[in-house]
């Protein structure tokens, strides 16, 4: 965690001007890529994006399916280094959390597509938490606790399951990314997906296109008022 000066405060996803883009960050975390359901949603709702929009979305891909770097005794260091003060060395241990993290600070609309594996989440995506949860950047401590600085943003969470219900209480997936996105200052979480694939693909897939379809014609709907 970092004692680093912040980005200017994020502003609610508004449509101000026909050539100004929505901005989007997308984040796959399944390990499969032929047959992935949570990549096929993925799709569905930037496709759904693009035409309640006009194609004026701008999509920012991050698949972290192959991995990112475990934070370790090095980034840490260099992570509680004033930013000034930090070597050469240091800087690069941080180069992708800033990366990532700048991606985060940038965008309008968050797109989560998870595959809940053993009951959470992928081990890569806890990775990409970890480096995005940045004291300084993301959230900052204060006298009343940590605030959230990703303020405005709205994140949906496209979740797949083979047999665990969404929202059950052995879903430990959903309320671990609704709370840390709470964190960070992203109140607006709307959770979507497929659940217990293994018992009922085919309505449950559909259920989850209308799901999806239905969010984005609410999130045109709110874009339009706040215009």
């Amino acid at each position: 965690m970092i004692d680093a000066p912040t980005r200017r405060p994020a502003q609610p996803p508004s449509r101000p001007a026909s050539d100004t883009p929505l901005r989007v960050l997308r984040v796959d975390s399944s390990s499969r890529y032929d047959g992935s359901v949570t990549r096929a949603l993925g799709d569905h709702f930037t496709d759904e994006l693009r035409r309640a929009h006009e194609g004026a979305v701008q999509v920012t891909r991050r698949d972290v399916a192959q991995g990112l770097p475990f934070i370790n005794e090095a980034w840490i260091a260099a992570n509680f280094t004033r930013a000034g003060e930090r070597t050469a060395e240091q800087t690069e241990h941080l180069r992708q959390s800033d990366a990532l993290v700048s991606e985060l600070q940038d965008a309008d609309v968050i797109v989560l597509a998870v595959p809940v594996y053993n009951f959470g989440i992928p081990a890569t995506l806890k990775a990409w938490v970890d480096l995005v949860a940045r004291a300084g950047l993301t959230f900052r401590y204060t006298a009343d606790g940590p605030e959230g600085l990703l303020r405005g943003k709205r994140a949906y969470v496209i979740l797949a399951s083979g047999g665990t219900p969404i929202g059950g209480e052995i879903d430990f997936a959903s309320s671990y990314l609704r709370h840390v996105l709470g964190f960070i200052g992203i109140k607006d979480v709307t959770i979507l997906g497929a659940e217990r694939l293994n018992t009922k693909r085919e309505a449950s897939l559909a259920h989850a296109k209308q799901d999806i379809e239905n969010a984005v014609a609410a999130l045109r709907r709110q874009i339009a008022r706040a215009a």
